[in-house]
C-alpha cells in the first residue's frame, strides 16, 4: 500500500510537471505568436512639422467642425525636448524620430557633445559627433525601398535627418549631397538647386550621378503622373514648394498626390518600405503667426494622412505614426481681446475663412506694387479685410522680402482673435497618433526617441546591431597606425587622405566611396566631415580595404 502511494504520488508529480510544461509552452508559442502579429512590412511615418493642438482645433473648425483623417487615431503625447534644451530645433527633434537618440540643436543624426537634459545619457568623448545610423538607412540595408516625401527643400532638417549627418542643419549642399548618395529611392518635394551642378558651389552633377544609378530624375509633375518608375528624384522648386492655398491653379503636387504616387512605387517591392512624409510648412505658418497659412498646411497633411489611412487599412501589413516634432508659436484660440462668451465661432473665423492666399502668396501678387491703393486692394480682395490701419500698410510696404506673411499673419490674427507667444518653437508635449493592423501602437506619455524604438520593433529591425561599429573617425585611424590627414585645401570638396603599405586611399566626404589609384570602392554608409569638431568619419569596413 506504501509502495502504491508513493507511486501514485510520483504519477500526480509528474503529470503536474507535464501539464506545467505544456502551458509554458502554450504561453510561450502564444507570445511568440502575437509577437510576430506585432511585425509589418511597411512604415509611413508622418510628421506635421510644428504642429499644435491649437492647429488642429483651428483646421477642424474650418472646415466645418467635420474630423480630421488624423483624430481617429489619437493615443498618446510625446515628449520633444532635445539632448541639450527643453526646446528643440526640428534637427535632433527628426534625429529622434530617425535614430531612437537625441542629439543636441543644429545637429543631424550625430552623437551629442552636449547631454545635459535630465535622463539623457552622455556618450563617451570619442563618440562625439559620430554619425548614428537611422531607421531609413538600416531599412535600405534590410531589404526595403526608402522615401521621402516633403513640400520643402529636400536638405531641410526633418528629411535631412533621415538621410544625412552633419553638426550642421544649414549646410544644404553637403546635405544633400549625402542624402543623394544614400540612394533615397523616392524623393519628391522641393530643392532642385541642390542637385543642380549649375548651382552647387562644387559643381558636383549630382542629377547625372542619380540618372546613371537608374533614377528617373525630374521637375515636373507630368512626367510623374501616368508614370511609377522604381526609383525617383520629383523635385518640384527650386528652393521650397509653395504653401497649398498659394498652389491652386499652378502644376505642381499636394503633398497627398506626392504620398499617393509615393506609396505607388514603394509598395513594388516586395521587402515592404519605409517611407517618412512631412507637413514642412506647417511650422513655417506657424513662424510667422499666419493662420491662413496653419489652416493651409494641416488640411493639406490631414489630406496626405488620409491618403496613407486609406493604403494602410486596405492591406494588413502597414503602420502609420503621425508624430510633430514640436509645438511652434504658442497659438491660441483666443487672445487677451477675447472674453468668455463674447467670442462667437464666427469671430475666429470670417477673415480665414474668406483667404485666398496665404500671407507668402499675397507677397507674390503685391510684386513690388506696393502702394497703399495696391495694398488695401489687394488685402481686400483676398483677406476681406476692408480697414486697414495706415500703420498696417506702411508695415506690409517696408515688409523684406520673403517675410510679408510675418506682417499680414499677425494683423489677421489680431481680428480673428487669435494669440501667438512667440515666432519659435517651445517645449510642450506633442499629440501622438498610430494605426497598426492589429491594434499595437504606443499609448500614454513617451519621449520621442521611443517613436523610433517602435518604428524599429514592428519592422523586425534590430537598429541597435546597425551602429555597432558602423563608423570609424580619422582618430581612431591614426590609433591604428595609419598615416592619415584631412585635405581641406578644397572647402567644397573635403578629402580624408590614408596611407597604407605604400598606396594612399581618397575619401570624399558626403559619398559612400573609396578611391586608391585607378580603383574605386563603395562603403556602405556616406562619409562626414564634421566641421566644429574637425573630425572625419568613414564606414568602418574601410578597415578592410586598407589590409
Amino acid at each position: 500500500m506504501k509502495k502504491f502511494f508513493k507511486s501514485k504520488k510520483a504519477s500526480i508529480i509528474s503529470l503536474l510537471l507535464i501539464l506545467c510544461l505544456v502551458f509554458s509552452t502554450l504561453v510561450f508559442a502564444s507570445q511568440d505568436s502575437n509577437k510576430q502579429s506585432n511585425k509589418v512590412k511597411n512604415v509611413i511615418l508622418m510628421i506635421p512639422d510644428g504642429m499644435t493642438i491649437a492647429h488642429t482645433t483651428l483646421a477642424r473648425w474650418y472646415q466645418g467642425g467635420e474630423p480630421l483623417s488624423m483624430d481617429e487615431i489619437a493615443c498618446g503625447l510625446v515628449r520633444t525636448y532635445s539632448a541639450n534644451n527643453p526646446i528643440t530645433d526640428s534637427a535632433p527633434a527628426a534625429t529622434a524620430y530617425a535614430t531612437g537618440y537625441k542629439t543636441q540643436n543644429r545637429y543631424l543624426s550625430i552623437y551629442p557633445e552636449i547631454a545635459s537634459m535630465p535622463g539623457v545619457g552622455q556618450v563617451e568623448e570619442k563618440d562625439f559627433f559620430k554619425p548614428i545610423v537611422t531607421i531609413l538607412e538600416a531599412a535600405k540595408k534590410f531589404g526595403k525601398s526608402t522615401g521621402l516625401v516633403v513640400t520643402c527643400q529636400f536638405p531641410h532638417a526633418t528629411p535631412a535627418a533621415f538621410a544625412a549627418h552633419t553638426d550642421n542643419r544649414n549646410d544644404y549642399e553637403s546635405i544633400a549631397e549625402q542624402m543623394v548618395y544614400n540612394q533615397v529611392d523616392v524623393v519628391l518635394g522641393g530643392g532642385w538647386k541642390y542637385i543642380d551642378k549649375n548651382q552647387r558651389k562644387d559643381k558636383e552633377d549630382l542629377v547625372q550621378y542619380l540618372r546613371d544609378n537608374g533614377f528617373v530624375v525630374t521637375t515636373k509633375w507630368e512626367d510623374l503622373k501616368n508614370e511609377s518608375p522604381r526609383k525617383v528624384w520629383g523635385l518640384f522648386a527650386q528652393d521650397a514648394m509653395h504653401y497649398e492655398f498659394d498652389r491652386n491653379g499652378t502644376d505642381k503636387p499636394s503633398l497627398a498626390e506626392m504620398t499617393q504616387k509615393a506609396l505607388q512605387i514603394l509598395s513594388k517591392n516586395k521587402n515592404g518600405f519605409f517611407l517618412m512624409v512631412e507637413g514642412s510648412e506647417i511650422d513655417w505658418a506657424s513662424h510667422a503667426n499666419d493662420p491662413v497659412g496653419v489652416v493651409s498646411e494641416v488640411l493639406a497633411f490631414d489630406k496626405a494622412v488620409k491618403v496613407a489611412l486609406d493604403f494602410a487599412k486596405s492591406r494588413d501589413d502597414t503602420a502609420v505614426i503621425i508624430a510633430p516634432d514640436h509645438n511652434n508659436g504658442g497659438m491660441t484660440l483666443g487672445n487677451y481681446s477675447a472674453q468668455v462668451d463674447s467670442v462667437l465661432l464666427n469671430d475666429f473665423l470670417k477673415y480665414i475663412k474668406k483667404a485666398k492666399r496665404t500671407g507668402s502668396g499675397i507677397e507674390d501678387l503685391l510684386g513690388n506694387n506696393r502702394t497703399d491703393e495696391n495694398i488695401k486692394k489687394i488685402v481686400s480682395q483676398y483677406y476681406g479685410v476692408d480697414n486697414l490701419t495706415q500703420d498696417e500698410i506702411d508695415a506690409i510696404k517696408k515688409a523684406p522680402a520673403g517675410r510679408l506673411n510675418y506682417v499680414l499673419g499677425p494683423i489677421i490674427s489680431k481680428r480673428s482673435y487669435i494669440g501667438w507667444t512667440t515666432n519659435e518653437h517651445t517645449g510642450e508635449d506633442v499629440v501622438l497618433y498610430a494605426y497598426h493592423p492589429n491594434g499595437y501602437v504606443p499609448h500614454g506619455v513617451i519621449d520621442n526617441t521611443e517613436v523610433c524604438d517602435y518604428i524599429a520593433d514592428i519592422l523586425g529591425i534590430d537598429l541597435g546591431s546597425f551602429n555597432e561599429n558602423s563608423y570609424i573617425s580619422n582618430v581612431d585611424l591614426e590609433e591604428k597606425g595609419y598615416n592619415v590627414t584631412i585635405d581641406t585645401s578644397n572647402p567644397n570638396n573635403i578629402q580624408l587622405v590614408i596611407s597604407s603599405k605604400g598606396k594612399t586611399y581618397i575619401v570624399p566626404q558626403n559619398k559612400n566611396a573609396v578611391i586608391e589609384g585607378n580603383k574605386q570602392y563603395t562603403l556602405k554608409y556616406v562619409s562626414a566631415y564634421i566641421t566644429s569638431a574637425k573630425r572625419f568619419f568613414v564606414s568602418s569596413e574601410i578597415e578592410e580595404i586598407l589590409k
